[in-house]
């Protein structure tokens, strides 16, 4: 397979992850009202890895790490998914989805920095005008939507920020790293540490607490469960697979510009589900962010 069919199926995977993160914010909100951020993240990061471990037992998925290659692969994990899904989850609590996305548009502003200042990555002129209406199409739609910052909402906005930062951070952390390892070694390198992360927290808490039986107990609610899968084997398994992958054929800053989809898609997730009304400005935006993601990756 040629270089062009790698980057063809890497953009297709790059729309997937969009979508997946899209209708993520969706599942986020959902488990939030059964359970607290904490052990939200210890169950979904548990079924990521349980989901892994499935293949890995099977002989699937070869690992051959050296201590030398975990001391690589730690920071990586530690931004993404740790410190990205943390900040984002806490930061959901004090905000609303709407808020999210305007600091989740920063993102790619953040990678191409990052990008061109550790790995040398070079926008055009062109390639930088498309980018700023990519974010520029996420902060009108929302701007238009009426999203305001209280000073209530000072935290949750602080948190979402250093999610963006985390992902900024991973985005460019991974680029070399992907030439090195494989996207499977690297995606379950990063479950297994936000696995015995999450769950760590939530044990040492709730042992410190006398509250062990509230760790199992949103496991009884249905909606839990089906959010817990969602968020675990697609948002969080499929997702870090999925940008490991992409990151191997393309630039970070390219990648990043994604992230302006998944807003656009939360969006259309929040009219189909939720009831929530589609307004002209929507779709202004809609076509602002499509413009500015095929800019930034065809100019």
């Amino acid at each position: 397979m040629d270089d062009k069919k790698h980057k063809n199926i890497a953009y297709g995977a790059a729309v997937l992850y969009a979508f997946i993160i899209g209708f993520s914010f969706l599942f986020v909100k959902l488990a939030l009202t059964v359970s607290d951020p904490i052990d939200t993240l210890a169950h979904r990061f548990t079924a990521s890895f349980l989901a892994i471990l499935v293949p890995v037992l099977l002989g699937k998925i070869h690992l051959s790490f050296t201590r030398k290659d975990m001391i690589q692969i730690l920071p990586l994990a530690l931004l993404y998914p740790a410190l990205f899904f943390g900040f984002q989850i806490s930061g959901l609590v004090y905000t609303t989805s709407s808020e999210a996305g305007i600091i989740l548009a920063s993102t790619p502003v953040l990678t191409m920095f990052l990008a061109s200042y550790f790995l040398k990555e070079k926008n055009n002129y062109l390639q930088n005008l498309s980018l700023g209406l990519s974010v520029a199409g996420v902060i009108y739609i929302l701007a238009m939507k009426g999203a305001s910052f209280e000073t209530e909402q000072i935290l949750g906005t602080s948190l979402l920020f250093l999610s963006s930062l985390s992902f900024a951070g991973y985005s460019v952390l991974a680029r070399p790293l992907t030439k090195k390892f494989k996207p499977l070694e690297l995606t379950f390198i990063m479950l297994t540490i936000a696995f015995f992360t999450f769950n760590l927290l939530a044990l040492i808490r709730h042992g410190m607490n006398g509250t062990i039986n509230e760790y199992f107990q949103p496991l009884s609610d249905p909606i839990f469960l089906i959010s817990i899968l969602y968020l675990g084997v697609l948002s969080s398994l499929g997702t870090s697979w999925l940008s490991n992958y992409v990151l191997s054929k393309i630039e970070a800053s390219k990648m990043s510009v994604f992230g302006n989809l998944a807003t656009l898609i939360s969006m259309i997730a929040g009219v189909i589900f939720l009831q929530e009304q589609l307004e002209y400005y929507h779709i202004i935006g809609a076509i602002m962010i499509i413009a500015g993601i095929l800019g930034t990756n065809l100019l």
